[in-house]
C-alpha cells in the first residue's frame, strides 16, 4: 500500500467512527434521520417524533437537538 493511500485512510477513520456511532446512518442511503439546520455550531434540530430514543439527542424546551458530529456537518452540507 502506497504512503498516500495510508495517508487517506489514516484522515478519513475518524470520519468512518462517527458514522459507524450514529445508528441511523446506512452505507449507500446516508441518514435516515430528518434534522434541520438552525445555525448552531454543534447541534441541528432532530425532527423525529422518537428522538429521545436517540443517543445524540438533547432535550431543550419543547424540542430535541441532535449533537452527532457527522448528522451536523451531514445537515450543514444540504444548506
Amino acid at each position: 500500500m502506497g504512503k498516500a493511500l495510508i495517508g487517506e485512510t489514516e484522515e478519513t477513520m475518524p470520519a468512518v467512527k462517527l458514522l459507524t456511532e450514529c445508528k441511523r446512518f446506512k452505507p449507500g442511503v446516508g441518514f435516515t434521520c430528518k434534522a434541520k439546520d438552525i445555525g448552531l455550531d454543534a447541534f441541528v434540530q432532530c425532527l423525529e417524533e422518537d428522538s429521545f430514543r436517540c443517543p445524540f439527542s438533547v432535550r431543550y424546551s419543547h424540542s430535541y437537538f441532535c449533537r452527532s458530529a457527522a448528522r451536523v456537518y451531514a445537515a450543514k452540507l444540504k444548506r
